[in-house]
């Protein structure tokens, strides 16, 4: 469990088998059949408590905005992309427990299971230490990341913009199609293109085909104001 102690120290969790689960995933088990617990119910847990802090810090960092603003800022800063960003500041892809053939196939980077990483990590943050300590662990990362998203406007919906954008353009609606999944059943990764016509203007990957496409619009939008379209 030394290997362990840099992030144990970093989070003051005391409880070494809970940190131990929650960076267990379900490809482990798979190989290890004397372990009877992967890190599914503490991700449960703690995308239900990151949902909590992210929304009372917005509840109070923003007095005067309306309940849809909120909802669509929170929903930003708790997406895959977001998450697996803050997995990657604490580097819990180095500490994680996969199977062979999910090491292999790039399981340590991929942004579902960094994610879903994260949120299990916080639910044993929860279980271990309470909510005031998930707050000073999270809190310190969400201003950061809050800025990038009102930056490049990531809260807003991409799709309706480059739709509306796409038919004062070409009088056409832009199409969404899957080109690629990928991941276990659990932690599937879909690739999105967003097309007019035949060309394709965007591409985006997220754990639902509803995130990738948003993505993929949002690379459009962004190849539209590079280009002056």
């Amino acid at each position: 469990m030394d290997k362990l102690t840099p992030l144990q120290e970093r989070l003051q969790i005391q409880n070494t088998g809970l940190l131990t689960r929650a960076l267990t995933h379900r490809s482990y088990l798979n190989e290890h059949p004397e372990e009877t617990e992967d890190n599914e119910r503490l991700e449960f847990l703690g995308d239900a408590v990151l949902d909590f802090v992210v929304g009372d810090y917005l509840f109070h960092r923003f007095p005067e905005m309306d309940e849809g603003e909120l909802t669509s800022l929170r929903a930003a800063l708790v997406r895959a992309q977001t998450l697996a960003a803050f997995a990657r500041e604490w580097d819990l892809g180095q500490y994680l427990r996969l199977g062979v053939g999910e090491a292999e196939q790039g399981g340590r980077e991929r942004v579902p299971t960094l994610c879903a990483t994260f949120e299990a990590v916080i639910g044993a943050v929860y279980l271990d230490r309470g909510l005031a300590q998930v707050r000073q662990l999270v809190e310190p990362m969400i201003e950061p990341a809050l800025d990038r998203i009102m930056r490049q406007a990531l809260h807003k919906d991409a799709k309706s913009e480059f739709q509306v954008w796409a038919q004062a353009r070409f009088n056409v609606t832009p199409r969404y199609r899957v080109v690629a999944t990928a991941g276990p059943d659990h932690a599937k990764e879909f690739t999105v293109q967003v097309l007019i016509g035949e060309k394709v203007w965007g591409q985006g990957v997220g754990r639902s085909k509803q995130a990738a496409a948003q993505m993929a619009a949002r690379e459009a939008l962004e190849r539209v104001r590079v280009l002056g379209e």
